[in-house]
């Protein structure tokens, strides 16, 4: 197949992610279960670890290394195509390594320098693990921040969860509960939701988003008998943003804001804190669940889970969240494309 007969879309980059987790054993899975709509895409990893990986999982794949993207849709549908990046020790599964931060990172690198120059469509990466590359002075919090320092934006980038039933973002991330309550601010607020309001309309083709905000506090509050950041934070915030023209409402209690009922009454729930987010994203449905960055030149997918560290090796892990990310990163990067045209 070529880009040609795919449409003229470009590959999606795939990054390794932590070589001691599954993200390896998920990109072998998501090229195996391949069909005539899977979106092209090539692995930048280390080719001869993960032909030993693909032995050990019993997994008949053959792997070609590329030299460029360009290279990977001719190949896509008989070879997984890998870019490689080497890792500097052989990985232990289960085990991160700081020793093999530095491959982790890099693969990052090049999939967003590919993606700056036009040769890739969209990256989407697997999971890191967070605690083995702040060991080897990793200084990002998290995927999220790493990517929006490479890209040189000046606007936020958020994360957004998405699966068939609910998109999710978070307007504090990954900070401590009393941090991010501290951090929470009626700017932040109304800068998350323009951003996500954007986002819906570029990236998801919804022309008129309407936004639900989340209450911090239980019930919302309850008038400021069980707090009073909503009436201080967040009630202003909605108000600016109704001056704006946004739809959107709130602030809701947020024991009712995901019942099924809640659901069918806005695109998107901006929460106020990481946990808030992503406990009911995960809970209606983790295997679709994934994990979009907001406020980026580019298109950025990642699957909705994290490392597995527990069952890495041992051929359990679902590819079913990458396989979404892939196939959302490719609609998502068909829409900015067709919108630049």
């Amino acid at each position: 197949m070529t880009a040609e007969t795919n449409g003229g879309e470009k590959p999606l980059a795939l990054t390794m992610g932590e070589p001691a987790g599954v993200g390896a054993e998920i990109a072998l899975k998501a090229w195996q279960g391949r069909n005539g709509d899977t979106p092209f895409f090539f692995l930048l990893d280390d080719p001869p670890r993960l032909r030993r990986l693909a032995e050990h999982l019993g997994l008949e794949i053959s792997i070609r290394d590329i030299d460029s993207p360009a290279q990977a849709a001719s190949v896509f549908f008989s070879c997984l195509p890998v870019l490689p990046h080497p890792l500097a020790t052989d990985p232990v599964a289960g085990q991160p390594n700081p020793a093999n931060a530095n491959a982790v990172q890099g693969a990052i690198k090049t999939a967003v320098r590919l993606v700056l120059s036009g040769e890739v469509g969209a990256v989407v990466t697997n999971p890191i693990d967070k605690r083995c590359l702040h060991a080897a002075g990793f200084p990002f919090p998290g995927h999220t921040e790493f990517l929006a320092a490479l890209s040189g934006t000046n606007s936020r980038a958020l994360m957004m969860l998405v699966n068939p039933e609910l998109r999710v973002v978070p307007v504090t991330v990954h900070l401590g509960l009393d941090q991010a309550i501290k951090k929470l601010s009626t700017r932040h607020i109304v800068e998350t939701a323009t951003v996500v309001e954007a986002s819906l309309k570029r990236d998801f083709g919804i022309p008129k988003p309407r936004l639900a905000v989340a209450g911090l506090n239980p019930h919302a509050g309850e008038g400021g008998i069980m707090g009073g950041e909503e009436g201080a934070i967040i009630e202003p915030a909605v108000a600016l943003l109704r001056q704006q023209g946004i739809d959107v409402f709130g602030p809701l209690s947020p024991d009712a804001l995901f019942t099924v009922p809640a659901r069918r009454r806005y695109d998107a729930a901006i929460c106020m804190y990481h946990d808030q987010a992503l406990i009911p994203v995960k809970a209606i449905g983790f295997d679709e669940t994934v994990n979009v960055t907001l406020g980026l030149p580019f298109v950025r997918t990642s699957p909705g889970h994290g490392t597995a560290l527990d069952i890495a090796g041992t051929g359990q892990a679902n590819a079913a969240s990458l396989v979404a990310a892939l196939n959302m990163a490719a609609a998502m990067a068909r829409r900015r494309h067709a919108g630049n045209s």
